[in-house]
């Protein structure tokens, strides 16, 4: 169709990892539900060389949110986006920086689905398992304790006030990677302040490997963008 259209960017996990030109059973279901899809390799992304990989060292979250704005922008500009029709999305570390988008840059977007988010980076940081409390070590240049400020102005927790958009969070009940303590401490403060939000909750871990899940949690997704866009699937 022509723009401008209802359209999601989804924000790829890792951070170190990136987004390819080939068949994505997920990008159809967004396709045939009428949005366009806009996938941003991000600094932090593999596959653009070392410099750009560990780019985001140092303040994470918030350098890949300055590549998704400008992404964002040309996305409206040339016509292909309704700017007041854009969802993000993104699961595990896309579902941190889902989160963290709609926070730091509430004007953006009409809608966020995060799935197995960093919601509370403090409180992941004291539940998750040893080996990723290294890597954020690497990554924010210490620890909570040693570096607070540094942690609270990546986490997506500090930012609830500004939230404006409704939220679908998606998390399993023993996740090791995203405990699910820190994402009802996010929800709580969405809760208090009355911004719209649902829970998918599953028992599963770090998402989900039953194939009959995977298609259920992402039909609920776009299912929640389509609604509360007030748009219907044709």
């Amino acid at each position: 169709p022509e723009g401008p259209v209802p359209t999601v960017f989804t924000l790829h996990g890792g951070p170190h990892a990136a987004d390819e030109d080939r068949f994505s059973a997920y990008r159809a279901v967004w396709l045939d539900a009428g949005f366009a899809v806009v996938e941003v390799n991000y600094r932090g992304s593999t596959g653009y060389g070392s410099a750009w990989r560990d780019a985001i060292e140092g303040r994470p979250g918030l350098t890949e949110l300055e590549d998704v704005a400008a992404v964002y922008d040309w996305a409206v500009e040339s016509g292909l986006a309704d700017p007041a029709k854009c969802v993000v999305s993104g699961a595990s570390w896309g579902g941190y920086l889902t989160l963290l988008a709609i926070g730091t840059q509430p004007q953006r977007w009409a809608a966020a689905v995060a799935s197995v988010p960093v919601a509370d980076y403090v409180a992941a940081y004291e539940d998750e398992m040893e080996q990723l409390r290294s890597f954020d070590r690497a990554l924010f240049g210490g620890s909570p304790d040693s570096i607070p400020a540094v942690y609270n102005e990546c986490s997506p927790i500090t930012y609830v006030e500004a939230v404006r958009a409704p939220v679908l969070v998606l998390a399993g009940d023993n996740d090791p990677r995203c405990p699910i303590r820190q994402i009802e401490n996010y929800l709580d403060r969405l809760a208090a302040r009355e911004i719209p939000y649902e829970f998918y909750r599953y028992d599963a871990g770090h998402g989900s490997l039953v194939i009959a899940e995977t298609i259920k949690q992402t039909a609920a997704e776009v299912h929640f963008a389509l609604r509360v866009l007030g748009l219907k699937n044709s």
